[in-house]
Order: structure tokens, then C-alpha cells, then sequence
């Protein structure tokens, strides 16, 4: 698996198909970018110009919304992922 450095994370891209009050299944490329996902790894945290780090306040497994543009997107493993840095994440699903 991919491990993501200093304060980003990794995140499975959650897809919903997309359906219009009459029933009419909308093309990918009419769909809206995603903006939530599943996180499947963190980094360790940034560092502090004095060297300290500090924690993420995300975890694997948590539920987010991030920026509608943010992050990159990578491909592992035939899975499509999104590199993060944490402050491009907006709230955690609960």
C-alpha cells in the first residue's frame, strides 16, 4: 500500500452515480468532481519549524469532504486514489 509523507493523507474517492429526478443516468464526464472519500492512510504529521510534529486530526478509516480541486490523483494497484494535504480537508463524516 501507498504511505503517504508528512501531513497528507490518501483517500478512496467515493463515487455515486448520479440520477436525475426522472430517472435519466447522467455520463461521467457531466458529473460533478467528487468531494468525499474514504481515507486509507496518513502521514505522520507535519514538523514545526522546531522540529516537533504534529498530529493529524484525521484517522484511517474516517469518512471526509475535501476541496472540490484539491489533492492529485493517483493510480496503485488498478485502484484510483487522492493524495491530500490535510488542510484541503473541509469536515469528517460522522
Amino acid at each position: 500500500m501507498l504511505k503517504p509523507l508528512g501531513d497528507r493523507v490518501i483517500v478512496k474517492v467515493v463515487e455515486d452515480e448520479e440520477e436525475t429526478v426522472g430517472g435519466i443516468v447522467l455520463a461521467n464526464n457531466a458529473k460533478q468532481k467528487p468531494q468525499q472519500g474514504k481515507i486509507v492512510a496518513v502521514g505522520e504529521g507535519g514538523v514545526t519549524p522546531e522540529g516537533k510534529r504534529l498530529p493529524l486530526s484525521v484517522k484511517e478509516g474516517d469518512t471526509i469532504l475535501y476541496d472540490k480541486y484539491a489533492g492529485s490523483e493517483v493510480k496503485y494497484d488498478g485502484d484510483d486514489y487522492l493524495v491530500l494535504h490535510e488542510k484541503d480537508i473541509m469536515a469528517i463524516v460522522e
